[in-house]
């Protein structure tokens, strides 16, 4: 008997790890890192996509299936959680975007704080102050200042689209978003609410033209077509940057698409072009050539004014960027005597913010077009005291250096998503700065760097900020100071 029962729980586990093993009633209750639900089966952790809510009741068809894990998609929903509102946008669980519109934005908030919370202790293993209260988007709609759009030759059709054609699926053109996990496919985007208007207008008004022209959309696979992305910048300054992609050059079509674009929407303020013939979509080494107005667009924080070319990075929700640079300035603690450096300083934005409550201020980057920008956006604010430099900090950053710029007081680091590389923390630690402002967007890398940093430092304040409401995503800014035996 006993032998019976003991082989019936392997063979019941056994089964659970097999792929494809639906499990059915399946109560959600929490969330994870990445977005991804959480609940337990049977003393086993799953973790679920597919746009379930804590209180949903679910079926989840098992992916990757570990013995004490196991990652799957909802199939079927029992129950909706009472928590759950009504998405506002008509492509919501189709686009890649905005998966969490069917969330209350004050639970999007608790959920992403204890995310914030869950990496620093559990990847960090920190010694955490109390943590301080996300600070919420005013703008939950139309925040963001640049989207990109992607045309292609095979629009992505929804299972209702099928049907319509009697289960055929027609060739058709797309620009909108890249559907997940679909290379190839894309879906057309009416309306969409992360920009403010005339977005909307200016990317409808391309595609209607260009279909209605027969101008050829990009085939991705095949690598051929004319059309391949739209990039859109709509500053609070009101000015509004178009810059269209294509694959080789086409005049007489060019001119009169873009001719077309400046009638309808006038409220444009420079459009560009950029020629890409190669096989994937950056453009960080191409050159986008000026087809009406000044060719950049002009943002501000504060009062401070930011030249953005095609090419340039800015924070991309400007309202929340601000806070997010009021949050640094406060963590450095700066009183008008400190030098401050800048770490992946891009165009200088955080160094230039706080420059009026420092000393000096001194901006490294990697990018040297990037650093031109930054040098142009102090002489544009006439910001005097802060200087920048291209290349590596790990090379910069030398005794002569020093000798010349001063030790930093302050260092500012707002490193990309995978943080910093070892030898740059090893770095902070052979320079021994007394604080230490780490600007993150990634909480899950920003808690490995400061478990490495622990041996010198310690965690004085925590301060998450919401940069993309119905999203995952989370920024969160830490102060460390320099313990006082070291």
């Amino acid at each position: 008997m006993n032998y019976d029962a003991g082989f019936s729980i392997s063979i019941t586990f056994a089964a659970v790890r097999k792929k494809n093993v639906v499990l059915e009633n399946v109560p959600v209750t929490a969330y994870a890192a990445e977005g991804k639900a959480l609940a337990r089966h049977d003393g086993k952790v799953i973790f679920i996509e597919g746009g379930v809510v804590p209180g949903d009741v679910v079926d989840v068809r098992l992916g990757k299936n570990k013995k004490d894990w196991a990652e799957g998609k909802v199939v079927h929903f029992h129950s909706y959680s009472d928590k759950r509102v009504t998405p506002f946008c008509q492509h919501f669980g189709t686009c890649g975007g905005c998966k969490w519109q069917m969330l209350p934005y004050a639970l999007q908030l608790e959920y992403k704080q204890q995310q914030v919370a869950d990496h620093l202790q559990r990847i960090g293993k920190l010694a955490l102050p109390p943590m301080e209260p996300i600070l919420g988007s005013a703008h939950t709609e139309h925040y963001r200042n640049k989207l990109e759009f992607t045309f292609s030759n095979k629009a992505y059709l929804t299972n209702e689209e099928i049907r319509a054609n009697d289960g055929e699926i027609p060739v058709r053109p797309a620009l909108g978003f890249h559907v997940p996990k679909l290379f190839d496919k894309v879906l057309n985007i009416d309306t969409c609410y992360l920009m403010q208007e005339p977005v909307n207008l200016i990317r409808n008004t391309i595609r209607e033209y260009a279909v209605s022209h027969d101008l050829t959309f990009y085939d991705i696979r095949a690598q051929q077509g004319w059309l391949r992305n739209l990039v859109i910048r709509l500053c609070t300054t009101g000015e509004i940057m178009v810059n269209l992609v294509i694959h080789h050059e086409d005049k007489p079509n060019r001119i009169a698409l873009l001719d077309h674009l400046l009638k309808t929407v006038p409220a444009i303020t420079t459009v560009l072009y950029t020629i890409n013939p190669k096989g994937n979509d950056t453009i960080f080494d191409l050159e986008p050539k000026i087809y009406f107005g000044k060719g950049y667009a002009e943002e501000k924080l504060e009062d401070f004014v930011f030249k953005i070319g095609p090419k340039s990075f800015f924070q991309t929700n400007t309202y929340q960027g601000e806070v997010l640079y009021k949050v640094t300035r406060d963590f450095a603690g700066l009183t008008g005597s400190e030098i401050v450096y800048d770490l992946y300083c891009g165009t200088g934005s955080i160094g230039i913010f706080v420059s009026r409550n420092a000393r000096k201020v001194v901006g490294i980057e990697l990018i040297k077009e990037a650093i031109d920008d930054a040098k142009e956006n102090a002489a544009r604010n006439n910001v005097d005291n802060a200087t920048f430099f291209a290349g590596d900090v790990v090379d910069i950053c030398n005794n002569e250096f020093f000798a010349q710029h001063g030790q930093p007081d302050v260092i500012i680091t707002d490193p990309p998503r995978a943080g910093m590389h070892e030898k740059l923390v090893n770095k902070l630690l052979e320079i021994g700065a007394p604080r230490i402002v780490y600007v993150s967007c990634n909480p899950a890398t920003q808690a490995r760097d400061l478990a490495l940093l622990d041996s010198l430092y310690t965690v004085e304040k925590v301060q998450p900020v919401d940069m993309f409401p119905h999203t995952h995503h989370i920024e969160n800014v830490v102060l460390l100071k320099k313990r006082d035996n070291n």
